[in-house]
């Protein structure tokens, strides 16, 4: 079980402590991550040396209706090891869990040449999505895992959950 001390040290190492004020954050604000779909990766020492989180978020229309979406990422790698394959291997994970359990549609804030080459996320499908701050159409990305059609319009947010 990864740790969320040693999640946290490795998200500064890769991407910086300044790193809370990204969209990507906004979009999540308050989920937990699900476990089901999140894995971490060690070296021989038990080290945390990668990881990827994924989380449930939503296209909400505007109207109270809200398209369920899980978001992937950060993909994290040790910067001592970046370029070694980790993070390639933990999204390879992380899609084959999706499309084992039939997840709702994947997406994330990333490059669309490397995420849509080795997995098929695409920009197509988002260009009526908005995000609660600054992001760069062409890299908001997502790809459906059992085949349900993608779209909508709308804004990325939290999930919304409703108990009784």
């Amino acid at each position: 079980m990864m740790s969320r001390d040693a999640i946290e040290r490795l998200l500064d190492a890769a991407f910086g402590a300044d790193r809370h004020g990204r969209t990507a954050y906004l979009i999540r604000d308050g989920m937990p991550w699900l476990p089901e779909l999140s894995f971490g990766i060690e070296d021989e020492k038990g080290r945390l040396i990668g990881s990827l989180q994924s989380w449930p978020v939503a296209l909400a229309d505007g109207n109270g209706g809200q398209t369920p979406l899980i978001m992937v990422g950060p993909v994290a790698v040790d910067p001592a090891v970046q370029g070694t394959g980790h993070g390639r291997a933990l999204m390879d994970a992380v899609v084959a869990a999706a499309r084992a359990q039939r997840s709702d549609p994947l997406m994330m804030i990333g490059d669309p040449e490397y995420y849509g080459r080795f997995w098929g996320f695409s920009a197509e499908a988002t260009g009526g999505w908005d995000c609660p701050g600054p992001f760069e159409p062409r890299r908001l990305l997502a790809l459906s895992v059992d085949g349900r059609p993608l779209g909508g319009t709308g804004m990325l947010g939290p999930r919304a959950t409703v108990r009784a």
